[in-house]
């Protein structure tokens, strides 16, 4: 009788090690079918920052061309400082 009654019974309830393997079954199962979005928003994000980084290093380079630019006129106006003013009476 005993053997009877444990085919017609209810489900055992699953352990804490079998509610974790069919979580993680779970979330393999959805990172499997979501694979191609995931990658597609990594793809934005890299392109973002590669973008932003190019940006800021486009921006610094051009800055440092205009602090020599900016030095050699300073270093002309120096020497026409030195040299005085050109007009009829010193040229």
């Amino acid at each position: 009788m005993a053997e009877e009654g444990s085919g017609t019974g209810a489900k055992a309830s699953p352990t804490a090690v079998e509610m974790q393997l069919h979580r993680r079954r779970q979330e393999l199962e959805h990172f499997r079918i979501n694979a191609a979005r995931i990658r597609s928003r990594n793809l934005l994000t890299g392109l973002g920052i590669g973008a932003f980084v190019v940006g800021i290093f486009s921006y610094t380079i051009l800055s440092v061309k205009q602090e020599r630019i900016v030095g050699e006129l300073d270093e002309e106006a120096r020497i026409h400082i030195i040299r005085g003013p050109r007009t009829g009476a010193n040229s």
